[in-house]
This record gives C-alpha cells, structure tokens and sequence, in this order.
C-alpha cells in the first residue's frame, strides 16, 4: 500500500567522524529531496540510524534503538539503517527487524532517496553494493550555511587488515578520492561557513592523488593546495597510520601555518609480540622515532593515540609495555577501549582470550595515565596566548566553548562575540579535559 511522501527526517549518527561526514550527506541528500531535517526522531516521517560497526554488541544497540521507535498510536516512521552495521547484518538486520524499510552500506548510500521511494509503495530496498565508481559523484554539492568546523572525507577504504577490526569488509578497499573534487568541496565548505575542515579518512594519510598540474601529490600537497584557501583558517586530519606518515607529511607540520599543531597517530600497544599479532606493521621502536621526527619539526605539537587493552595473548608484562608508552609518549589526549571480538576478523578466534573482569582493570589503570597527561598538557598550557575558534554555546549564559590549535576545549565568557569567531585569548585555567579562557582582543578574523 502506498504511503504519504516523507516530509522531516532524522539522522542518528554512531561512531567515528566519518559517519559524522556521511550523516551529513545523507541530510544533504533528503534535503535536495524537499524534506526537512527535524531534531526529535519521534516526529520524523524518515529515521535513518547511521550506524558503526566498532565497538562489541553494536548490531545488537542498533535493533534496540529500532525498537524505540515504536510510537504510542503504534506507528512507525519510515526505517532505514546505514553505515557498517547495516553492510556487516545486511538481509540479517530485515529478517529480525520487519519495520526496516532500507538497509544500506556505506559505500551506497547516495541511492538512499531513491530507495525511500521504493520503500513508500511497500518496497523494502537492500542495498550492500561496493561500486567502483564513487558515490561522491553522486551527492549534491555542499551548500547551507556550515559549522564553523566542517568535516571533508578525503579517503575510505583500509588495505592494512589489523586482525581486530572489521573496517577492510565493511569500507571496502582504500580509495581516494580526486584532488579536483576536494578542492571543490572544501571550496564549497568555506564559502557556506566553514573556518576549519578536518580531512577524514579511515587511514588519511595514505590519501595519494593528482593535482591541478597533473603531479602525484601524497596528503601534504593536498594540504599544501588547501592551505591556499582564503577564508580558510585551521586544517587538521584524522585517522593516521604509523606506515603512511611520509617525509613530505612530517615537513608539512613545521611549514604550513593553517595545519594545526595536532596529530593523531594510533599505536594501539607497547609491545611488538602483540602488534605483529595484530598486524600492525609497525614497532614500538619505529612509533617512537615517527614522533620524535613530528615533534623535531612542531615541538609543540599535540599527539593523541588510540589503544587497546586485552587483545588475545597480551599478558601483564605486555600491558605495562603499553602503560610505560603512555609515559614515554605523554600524549595530550588518547582513546582506549577494551578488546572486543568481531565475527569474522582472525582475532575472534585466536587462542588466550584475555578475561572481561582483567580488561576491565587494565583499561582502569591505562585511562587514568591518559587523564593524567592530558591534565599536565592542560596545566603546561596555562599562561599561552592562543586563538579560539569558537564553536557553540556553554552551560552558563554569555559563555561559548571553542578549541586551541592543539584540539583542548576551552569556554570563556565572551558578551559580543559568537560561533565562528576567531578570538585571541590567554588560557588561565586547567582542567582535566578542558580549559578556561580570557579574551585578550576583540575578533581577529
């Protein structure tokens, strides 16, 4: 039976900042549509729940949050899952869950109006395709007015097979996408709003392409292009490997103003036995000299990590391995989460899995040595003179929060100023994930 055409829709976006990117084309998408974005999902006529496939017990997150959609009349809005739930549980997710409409991967989701139409006249649409072609093509161009900081998805894909993660089967092979096309929408981006983009990727800076003058050109000649653009103020990038950071990135750091003193580099162990067991490719030793190159050339740059705790055979030894990393490093913020097993990667079925109740004492024991340098980051950082880039509102009235160069939070009170405003400050106060902030000037950009 037919239904209305959609009008609102809601998007609920899980995970990493790439899905952050993709929910916003989504948005963009229905919005070329006529359709409206609404911020309660309760009153949506569409509910796409955008989903990551990461952390343990993901899929199972995802049919409770299905289940909540349920209204009291007992009506449902249109349902579509997406992202690498929906590419790992495909026809799985329309077996347990009937009131799914669309099920869609990440690689397919430029088709996702034409899949809600099917979906109005009783069509339910599974759509799991990894074309060759890029779905970039097919999005509309970036318009509206944009966030202060705006994410760019440069790259997607991992051919690195770590034999914990699920990415390689739910993101497909590494592609990267043209400099001409980026160069567009960053262009795009900023002349909406944006005065900060963040290039995304799943391994970044393994981002390769051909620039306007027909040479090869690795991340920093695309960031070295960017860097050209007026009214583009901050650079950053996210998510790096240990064996994609050329000589050519590493000089960026100390020559190109607009790339912020900021790096994120996963290691995710301190001991070589474990991360050959995870397929790393890297050493602790060969880390360690990767970031004494980066900090040669930007000593003050910011160096944030991801680790995980419990993966299959790591012992006590080998966990103090990581904890005396963390020291050596002193990194200024890091993410760590607990092993967990994902059907399908080499390490669901190794030997010696590690027990909950000791993951849960060693991420205990490694989040708060993280905590601890980030706090003393925080504590080194007071008395700098710096920018903000403010970018939302703070619990107390007149207060906006807005980040340094290094990615720390920082909220003052600021009566005239507002979001997306660039304001020289002096930092006064540390706190454990944050700072306090005095304005030293009026608006400087």
């Amino acid at each position: 039976m037919n239904k209305p055409a959609p009008r609102t829709f809601h998007v609920k976006n899980f995970g990493c900042q790439m899905n952050v990117y993709d929910g916003d084309r989504m948005g963009e998408l229905l919005a070329a549509e006529g359709m409206t974005a609404v911020a309660d999902a309760g009153a949506a006529d569409v509910v796409v729940l955008n989903t990551c496939h990461i952390r343990e017990k993901a899929a199972e997150k995802v049919y409770s949050d299905i289940g909540r959609l349920k209204r009291e009349d007992g009506s449902r809005p249109a349902i579509a899952i997406a992202g690498c739930v929906a590419q790992a549980e495909g026809s799985e997710i329309a077996r347990r869950a009937p009131s799914v409409d669309v099920v869609v991967g990440p690689q397919a989701y430029h088709r996702l109006p034409a899949m809600l139409a099917a979906a109005a006249v009783g069509k339910r649409s599974i759509d799991l395709d990894m074309p060759a072609e890029s779905k970039f093509g097919a999005l509309p161009r970036r318009a509206g007015h944009q966030r202060p900081n705006a994410f760019l998805t440069v790259q997607e894909g991992c051919d690195k097979f770590c034999t914990y993660c699920v990415v390689p089967y739910t993101r497909g092979a590494e592609i990267s996408r043209p400099f001409a096309d980026l160069m567009a929408e960053a262009h795009a981006l900023v002349d909406a709003g944006a005065r900060e983009i963040t290039l995304l990727g799943q391994n970044v800076n393994a981002w390769t392409g051909e620039d306007e003058r027909g040479l090869a050109v690795g991340l920093d000649g695309l960031i070295r292009a960017l860097a050209a653009i007026d009214g583009l103020l901050r650079i950053r990038y996210t998510t790096s490997h240990p064996n994609d950071m050329t000589d050519g990135l590493i000089a960026a750091h100390g020559e190109v103003d607009k790339l912020m003193p900021f790096l994120h580099l996963p290691v995710q162990a301190g001991n070589d036995r474990i991360l050959k067991a995870m397929n790393r490719s890297h050493s602790v030793d060969s880390y360690l000299r990767l970031i004494e190159r980066v900090r040669a050339v930007r000593p003050d740059i910011a160096v944030s990590g991801d680790f995980i705790v419990g993966f299959p055979g790591e012992s006590d030894a080998d966990f103090e391995a990581t904890l005396r990393l963390v020291d050596e490093v002193r990194y200024a913020q890091a993410y760590s989460f607990k092993y967990s097993r994902r059907p399908g990667t080499p390490a669901a079925t190794m030997d010696d899995q590690v027990d909950e109740a000791v993951m849960d004492e060693r991420l205990q024991q490694l989040q708060a040595a993280i905590n601890r340098h980030q706090h003393d980051f925080n504590k080194v950082s007071v008395g700098r003179r710096t920018q903000l880039l403010l970018e939302r509102p703070g619990k107390l009235d007149g207060q906006l929060i807005g980040k340094t160069p290094w990615l720390q939070s920082a909220h003052l009170i600021a009566p005239g100023l507002a979001i997306g405003d660039m304001v020289d400050v002096t930092l006064t106060v540390a706190w454990p994930n944050s700072l306090t902030a005095e304005v030293l000037e009026e608006v400087t950009a």
